[in-house]
């Protein structure tokens, strides 16, 4: 007979930064998600409907994202230059607040 441990490791789930790859806690990134209506918005909460794609809270991670085509690979979807401008001015508020 195997014995249950008297206090369970509760599982904590791990993500990977689509620009930096480094693989931390969920919790340790902003996610970004393409809605079923094709808008790419930063979900704060995580739990938004959509195909999701993650990024740290550094602007140099957000700035290879962004420049790159990683960030449209990982959500299966095209930026224009407006999107990529108003997410880049979101994520420094977002990571300012943070600070």
């Amino acid at each position: 007979m195997t014995s249950i441990p008297s206090n369970p490791t509760r599982h904590t789930p791990q993500r990977t930064c689509v620009a930096c790859r480094q693989v931390k806690d969920k919790r340790e990134f902003i996610r970004l998600v393409n809605t079923p209506e094709s808008d790419v918005e930063i979900d704060t909460g995580g739990r938004k409907a959509g195909r999701g794609a993650y990024l740290c809270q550094t602007l140099e991670c957000w700035e290879t994202g962004l420049k790159g085509n990683r960030l449209e690979h990982a959500l299966r979807g095209r930026f224009t230059r407006d999107n990529r401008e108003q997410l880049m001015k979101q994520a420094r508020d977002l990571i300012k607040g943070a600070n």
